[in-house]
């Protein structure tokens, strides 16, 4: 299925650009719901991972008052080759963000929201008291609303993963993104083995809390090393994993390798829920937080419904 053809093409050297399937392409968004969502986010000087990570799916879900909402600044200290997020020294923490999120969900009226962040090396905590903020925010403004936390790894910053993870949200997601050969050139600030110990720790300090964690396909990688990390993270005890193709956002960035077939997609979800994942989203526009909160929905239903057979 997965090949290292075109592998070459990973960091970003010269080469024959794929072009998209039939299967890919997007419609531009024109809905009057995606542009009142759009004013309401520069409203509140918010910011999404649905505008800065380019993602096709913008126009479907904010059409559905659903956005990805990005803290801690538009600007990240890292540089992976697969993120349009741009890179750079970023301002200070704003610290009426928190309360601009939880206004933002409850004028969306939001049934489950998702939080993520740029990666904040320069901070001690890695953002991590921003991401408490900001849960404790709209548990006041909102008490019914679900949460779910899309973090960065926290890579030494001692004590960044407890706190988060202490807050009490829903749903505690954390990217592999791609397979631990790939990671010196996709995610070279990143390491494999912290991230899934990331994902191990949130398990181990409240087993009832959703984890979930998602990859991309398409960057040289092969099936065996893609049914490894399944493996991974089912050690990690991870619930719900999410599986897209990677698209290239700027000549910059890393090439596509090949695009995945929906039916290759298709085989990957049976491979995942054949490990026992509670939950599978795999398709090549499957993105971490597509329609996150009917995801959470069938999330808790599928976890009820295990628990009934036990």
């Amino acid at each position: 299925m997965m090949t290292m053809s075109n592998v070459e093409n990973i960091k970003g050297d010269k080469g024959p650009k794929l072009p998209k399937p039939d299967w890919i392409r997007v419609k531009a968004p024109t809905s009057p719901e995606y542009f009142a969502t759009r004013k309401l986010m520069r409203d509140l000087s918010l910011n999404t991972v649905c505008e800065e990570a380019a993602c096709p799916n913008i126009g479907q879900c904010w059409a559905k008052g659903h956005a990805t909402v990005m803290i801690l600044g538009d600007t990240c200290t890292r540089a992976c080759a697969f993120c349009n997020v741009k890179t750079g020294k970023p301002r200070l923490v704003d610290p009426l963000e928190p309360q601009h999120l939880a206004t933002a969900v409850a004028e969306l009226g939001l049934t489950h929201v998702v939080i993520t962040s740029v990666d904040r090396d320069d901070l001690a905590d890695g953002g991590a008291d921003q991401f408490v903020k900001c849960i404790a925010a709209i548990r006041r403004s909102a008490p019914g609303v679900t949460i779910e936390v899309l973090t960065p790894d926290f890579l030494r910053k001692p004590g960044a993963i407890e706190a988060v993870a202490r807050a009490g949200p829903d749903v505690f997601n954390h990217n592999l993104e791609t397979v631990p050969r790939l990671y010196r050139s996709i995610r070279p600030g990143a390491r494999y083995f912290h991230s899934l110990r990331l994902l191990d720790r949130v398990k181990e300090m409240d087993a009832a809390m959703f984890t979930k964690s998602g990859l991309m396909v398409g960057l040289g990688e092969e099936l065996g090393e893609v049914h490894q990390v399944m493996d991974d993270l089912r050690a990690a005890d991870v619930d719900f994993l999410t599986i897209g193709q990677y698209l290239q956002p700027t000549p910059r960035h890393a090439t596509v390798a090949r695009f995945v077939t929906p039916d290759e997609f298709s085989d990957l979800e049976k491979m995942a829920y054949g490990k026992g994942f509670l939950l599978v989203s795999a398709s090549p526009l499957t993105r971490s937080s597509y329609f996150a909160g009917d995801d959470f929905k069938r999330l808790r239903a599928a976890r009820e419904a295990s628990l009934a057979e036990n």
